[in-house]
């Protein structure tokens, strides 16, 4: 599957933007820790959510779709700890039903996951983590293995600050016995998603979006609904659409605080951002400024971001660095991006980019999900035809990508075949 795009017209209008993916995933593996209904609303329709329903309903649990953005689940009837599809393989946050499991059940086995290949993200602070609570892990024959006869409240410190096993620990905490303590914990807006999550179940967590959470074990927890934040990267991934492209975006049901570090950039490279309460309106009028871009954890600039800010700045006056200090194969697309008429060095987890006045449409691979989307946005602004293959990840994440796209006036088409792409190719042509 490709997209194939002509690029040149400015992305004008407003865009909607939906749940958060990442908090989702670990709002969803929450919802199987009660025997009571629960039901999850403003949820992303994008595949990674679809992958982890379908696993939840395998082990057991009822999963009722009511529409696309709002499920209800009921794991009274969860039959099996042991999570194998070969589809949960292809999805990162599969270790979400890990804490789960192993707190409700205090036991668990999941396949290992997979997810972008943007470096190596193990998942030994997760591990320490469960231990800390009691559990025996162990990997082996491709599943994460964990046990315990007793859960019970620890001290965790994480060597680094990682939002998967900041997610984990509290997940399994919530039903151990005691308390738990989790320092140099992330602070990402997801991780406080998840956490009120989990308090409107009768969870008692405290300073979840500050380095140190406070777990007090509970019994078990009960039913709730509960409404996704909106979406970050999604929002950030059009804020830098309007930039990429000369146009003036509006992005709509969003949380301003969480967009700070991006605005804050765009602002930097001369765009205009207005605040709303809800809304961020981006207006690009003149050829951006160069600037220094590194990614850190939260409230830092978000490395899910860095590829499209990457896009941006390519096309800036002047020359940009960049540092991506979260992720070590986060470059891999720039090679592709060089295919369009880039001009970028990279050495070890630093990019140089030395501005060029436009980009020439090509054919390039998405290498991951948010590279993948760089290099949509790379099309939108090129002269003449673009085609970007391997489209499965990009729509692992982003909700209606053509379509958001089209409304704001981009021609853009999803593609299956070589003659898909030739008929579009004419089209543009006459």
């Amino acid at each position: 599957m490709r997209y194939v795009m002509k690029g040149g017209n400015p992305l004008v209008g407003e865009v909607v933007i939906g749940g958060a993916k990442n908090a989702a995933l670990g709002i969803l593996a929450a919802a199987i820790m009660t025997d009571e209904t629960v039901t999850v609303e403003n949820l992303p329709d994008v595949r990674d959510i679809n992958v982890l329903l379908e696993a939840i309903q395998e082990v057991g649990a009822v999963v009722e779709r009511v529409n696309k953005h709002t499920v209800k689940i009921n794991a009274r009837s969860i039959g099996s700890v042991t999570v194998n599809n070969e589809y949960i393989k292809r999805i990162r946050a599969s270790y979400y039903l890990l804490g789960a499991l192993l707190g409700k059940y205090r036991r668990a086995s999941v396949a290992l996951p997979g997810g972008c290949n943007i470096g190596s993200r193990p998942i030994d602070q997760h591990l320490k983590g469960f231990r800390a609570l009691g559990a025996t892990t162990v990997v082996e024959y491709g599943m994460v293995n964990a046990e315990a006869s007793r859960l019970t409240g620890g001290h965790v410190y994480l060597d680094v600050v990682s939002v998967g096993a900041t997610i984990n620990i509290m997940l399994a905490a919530s039903l151990a016995e005691g308390s738990t303590i989790i320092e140099n914990a992330a602070k990402e807006p997801h991780v406080v998603d998840v956490a009120n999550m989990l308090n409107s179940m009768g969870a008692n967590i405290k300073g979840a979006g500050t380095d140190v959470i406070r777990i007090a074990g509970v019994p078990k927890l009960h039913g709730t609904e509960y409404s996704i934040i909106p979406d970050q990267i999604e929002a950030g991934t059009y804020m830098v659409a309007a930039a990429i492209t000369k146009g003036d975006v509006t992005v709509r049901n969003v949380i301003p605080k969480h967009l700070e570090a991006i605005t804050s950039k765009l602002m930097e490279m001369g765009c205009e951002v207005s605040e709303f309460d809800d809304a961020i309106r981006v207006v690009a009028k003149t050829r951006m400024n160069h600037t220094k871009v590194k990614t850190l954890p939260y409230p830092g600039f978000p490395t899910d971001m860095q590829p499209q800010i990457s896009v941006a700045l390519a096309l800036a006056t002047g020359t940009s660095i960049v540092t991506e200090s979260i992720f070590e194969n986060r470059f891999k697309y720039m090679d592709e991006l060089a295919r369009m008429g880039a001009n970028v060095k990279v050495e070890g987890n630093i990019a140089v980019i030395d501005g060029v006045t436009r980009f020439t449409g090509a054919e390039v691979c998405a290498p991951d999900l948010r590279a993948g989307a760089a290099l949509v946005l790379a099309g939108l602004a090129a002269d003449g035809c673009s085609v970007v293959e391997d489209v499965e990840y990009i729509m692992r994440g982003y909700e209606r990508f053509v379509e958001k796209l089209q409304e704001l006036g981009a021609e853009i088409r999803l593609a299956e075949t070589d003659k898909d792409v030739q008929k579009f190719r004419l089209s543009m042509i006459s």
